[in-house]
């Protein structure tokens, strides 16, 4: 570790700290429909979309309405995105004319990017044309990260509002959370790229003459050596800067190449890096604020911030420590050959981004259920690459994902509160709401949904070597790590892979579509009858057995509930993993 990488770390949280409250003061005048500077422009344009499809943006919807609706509206958006894949090779914008995309592939993708994973069994540029990269995949990077949006500011309602029975109107959040807050912002970020070289453009591929041939030698089926020679490399071009700037902002993660944020074009110099950095972390870290300030308790929102920002520190501190150190088994070897590591493990990671930079992009773009990488997990220490594994474990929320992040915190928060109810005694109590039976019942549906899928998935796959087994590039704990890792991202809408797995067979293709599809939507439902139920409750004084929710111990007691729960749930899988893996490293194993 270095003062260099410290200063990056901490420069990039001050940043974050400091924009949170702007931020999330523009998202509060937004959703509670004041005005903004943008008004002029976007009103117009708003009235007209409700024109157009009918919607009366003073009806207001019950939670169950609410649900059927952004339900129906992801499926209507998934056949979209579906078919243009299947159509590609019919469609214009393919100049590469690739073909259409088969049909277990196809689905995959279009739950993945309806549910803002962006998980990628493919390779981007061989695969998709750049009307399937713009109209199928990055107008989805605009939706899923709208309803996340939507959806958290519903939350926010149910806990603002008393003896309501509504909580909004689905297409009026979606609307404005798109027209006055990602449209806008990826504009300007897009252009940022552009400035620092990232691509945009719609070319056809450039085929570019190799300095030094290549001479590349392979063996034939009689078993003889056949040398072929390489004389040209073609180069991908494409739309990439307005998807790259939607991908970060939206928490997204599906790169436009098959590097991600490691390509040149997508990512090409340290500051690309830092602004990417940045934009996943500016929205999540706003609704804190906005949190606080629609619910008339901005301590509350800060409180909140607090507990994602600690768990966010062991994580960085952790994974960059691990990558910090040399790789045991060099180590062991130099003492005799004058091999060194005196960086750490550079193994994967990008030379114009190093050890801090890698550590910190993996460890936010999972805090952030946003699948960008610029650095291969794979390559990680075991326990530099625990860390992102265990950031996805912990259900996405510290930070989490544009919306997804904060109504998954706020639950942990009613846990919390229920928990601290319990230790005194009395019923516990919520921003003056009373915790019920029925909402800690919503709150553990949701909490359990998601280890089941994960942990489901997992067992299963390990117990069928020909479909599980077969597509992994590592066994032992370091290919249960990989399997782990994917149903993981999966169902916590990340979209990140560890590297080493072929994802691209029809049993990983089926089974992680429905661990995206259930991991994002069932786990909704619980979390907007919760919403719904606590708007209609009515306020209670507080009394000196309240316990409140904007002091460092409910900051410290919010974590640790977070934290032992996943320790209970994941540490047996975890212990067979990157744990394991770590004690056989240092024995003198590799898998």
């Amino acid at each position: 570790m270095s003062l260099n990488g410290w200063l990056q770390i901490a420069l990039f949280i001050a940043l974050i700290l400091l924009l949170a409250k702007p931020m999330g003061s523009y998202m509060t005048r937004v959703f509670e429909r004041r005005r903004t500077w943008l008004d002029p422009v976007l009103v117009p344009c708003e009235r007209l979309l409700y024109r157009l499809t009918g919607v009366v943006p003073t009806e207001e919807m019950r939670w169950t309405q609410y649900a059927l609706t952004m339900l129906i509206f992801s499926a209507a958006t998934l056949v979209l995105t579906y078919v243009v894949e299947r159509l590609q090779l019919l469609l214009p914008l393919n100049p590469q004319h690739l073909a259409a995309v088969a049909p277990d592939l196809a689905l995959n993708t279009a739950i993945s990017f309806t549910t803002n994973t962006n998980w990628q069994a493919y390779t981007p540029e061989t695969t998709m044309s750049y009307l399937t990269q713009m109209l199928g995949l990055a107008t989805h990077n605009f939706w899923s990260a709208a309803v996340g949006l939507a959806l958290a500011i519903a939350f926010i309602r149910g806990i603002a509002r008393r003896e309501m029975k509504t909580l909004g109107n689905f297409w009026v959040d979606l609307t404005r959370g798109t027209l006055w807050i990602l449209l806008p912002i990826s504009v300007v970020f897009a252009l940022a790229l552009v400035s620092q070289g990232v691509i945009q453009n719609l070319n056809p591929y450039t085929t570019a003459t190799l300095v030094e041939p290549q001479h590349i030698t392979t063996t034939g089926a009689d078993g003889k050596p056949i040398t072929t020679t390489v004389t040209t490399q073609t180069i991908a071009q494409g739309p990439v800067a307005s998807q790259e700037a939607i991908k970060m902002l939206g928490t997204n993660g599906g790169g436009f190449f098959n590097a991600n944020s490691a390509h040149p074009f997508e990512n090409p110099t340290p500051l690309t890096n830092f602004l990417q950095l940045l934009s996943i972390f500016l929205i999540p870290a706003g609704l804190t604020a906005t949190l606080g300030q629609m619910v008339g308790s901005p301590r509350h929102g800060w409180a909140i911030l607090a507990a994602m920002t600690l768990l966010w520190f062991v994580g960085v501190f952790t994974c960059y420590w691990a990558e910090s150190q040399p790789n045991p088994l060099l180590h062991n070897i130099d003492q005799q050959h004058s091999l060194t590591q005196p960086g750490g493990n550079m193994e994967g990671k990008e030379v114009r981004f190093g050890i801090a930079s890698s550590a910190l992009f993996a460890t936010v773009t999972t805090d952030a259920s946003c699948g960008a990488v610029n650095s291969m997990h794979d390559s990680f220490t075991p326990l530099g690459g625990m860390v992102p594994l265990v950031n996805i474990l912990l259900g996405e929320i510290v930070f989490g994902g544009v919306g997804a992040g904060l109504y998954g915190m706020l639950v942990f928060v009613v846990i919390s509160v229920f928990i601290a109810g319990l230790m005194v005694g009395r019923t516990p109590e919520y921003l003056g709401k009373k915790v019920e039976s029925y909402d800690v019942q919503m709150a553990m549906l949701y909490l359990l949904i998601f280890p089941l899928l994960i942990l489901g998935f997992a067992a299963v796959t390990v117990l069928m070597p020909n479909l599980g087994l077969s597509s992994l590039a590592n066994h032992g704990p370091h290919g249960l790590s990989e399997i782990l890792y994917a149903y993981a991202s999966a169902t916590g809408n990340n979209g990140s892979a560890f590297m080493g797995l072929n994802a691209n067979t029809h049993w990983y293709n089926y089974s992680l579509g429905i661990a995206m599809f259930v991991g994002r939507f069932m786990m909704i439902i619980p979390m907007l009858a919760l919403a719904g139920n606590l708007a209609g409750k009515k306020i209670v004084p507080e009394t000196a057995g309240t316990f409140p929710v904007t002091t460092p111990l409910f900051t410290i007691l919010l974590t640790s509930v977070i934290v032992i729960v996943g320790a209970l749930t994941f540490f047996p899988a975890l212990s067979l993993g990157p744990i394991l893996e770590h004690l056989l490293l240092h024995a003198g194993n590799t898998f």
